[in-house]
């Protein structure tokens, strides 16, 4: 998701020592490799779809796994949020290894912020993006822009932990976001809310997703994310650019006479997905060449958010 700025803290402060003790208990064998297998980095899922933690699709209602209903603080933590959660893991870096740097431009993440709660980190990690780089301490909640390039070092020699959330949110949640502080200041009187483990028994409920993925995107939808990649074309003046803008548009109101007509019944799919390849064959020869300002190129964060979730899977 593009946020105004690369990072923001949001106005929460957790007690990460309770934290890594509940994670701790859980013991090694729940953890499982980073789905790419990039050395250094595994996972534990918490939120998944079924409440599955092999699951590792997007499609369909997430729910807590057996390993976070046995986290109290954990829960309680997520619950802080104020959000509807989406997946949600720990993600540990040993000492030495990076996350590659990358744009997170698949569908799931287009209307989606990632939340990070740093649990085990030291001062040799850094967290890089947009250019920027900061060490988000123990404890602290921050977001950050998933649309610009970003990595992360951890050039210590202990493993990072990180709880971290995919969420698009709700009132409440960017009601605390428009309360947080841009990495790059620090406003006057700004603090943060500590959220203590709570004493009484039982868990919170948390407010998770149900729905993520269209059977049929919207044309409101189509429309919106077309506009924002191609406003981010590196030279939107072109005449390929030009091209690129007139097949969206006729793209768009083809998927509006589609909607009117068959909706997201699940009705008119051929239609829908000829509509699509008429797209793809009304771009130009040049189409794989034009960038993005992110540093990323436009037919693959195209086809992952519109060309493969247009049409339900």
């Amino acid at each position: 998701m593009r946020l105004p700025v690369p990072f923001i803290q949001l106005p929460l402060r957790f007690d990460a020592n309770v934290l890594a003790s509940e994670i701790e208990r859980l013991g090694e064998g729940v953890w499982r490799d980073h789905p790419q297998k990039f050395a250094g980095n595994s996972m534990l899922p918490l939120l998944a779809v079924g409440g599955d933690a092999s699951n590792e699709t997007f499609v369909g209602e997430m729910a807590p796994t057996p390993e976070l209903l046995r986290c109290p603080y954990l829960v309680q933590v997520l619950a802080s949020f104020g959000a509807v959660l989406g997946r949600t893991r720990l993600m540990r870096l040993a000492g030495q290894a990076e996350v590659s740097p990358h744009v997170d431009s698949d569908y799931y993440w287009a209307e989606r912020v990632r939340v990070h709660v740093p649990v085990r980190t030291q001062a040799g990690v850094r967290f890089v993006c947009g250019g920027q780089a900061i060490n988000m301490a123990e404890g602290e909640c921050w977001i950050f822009d998933t649309w610009r390039e970003h990595q992360v070092f951890n050039d210590a020699t202990e493993q990072r932990i990180h709880l971290v959330s995919d969420t698009v949110g709700g009132a409440e949640f960017w009601s605390m976001v428009e309360r947080g502080r841009p990495h790059d200041a620090s406003p006057q009187g700004w603090q943060a809310r500590n959220v203590a483990p709570a004493s009484s028994a039982g868990l919170p409920a948390l407010r998770c997703e149900r729905h993520n993925v269209p059977r049929i995107m919207s044309p409101w939808e189509l429309q919106h994310h077309l506009h924002g990649f191609n406003a981010d074309l590196v030279a939107p003046q072109t005449p390929d650019a030009r091209q690129i803008w007139m097949a969206s548009n006729r793209l768009t109101r083809a998927w509006r006479g589609l909607w009117a007509h068959f909706g997201d019944s699940g009705e008119g799919s051929g239609e829908y997905r000829a509509a699509l390849q008429a797209f793809i064959d009304d771009l130009p020869e040049t189409v794989v060449n034009q960038r993005l300002r992110n540093g990323s190129f436009w037919y693959p964060a195209v086809s992952a958010t519109v060309l493969k979730r247009g049409v339900g899977n």
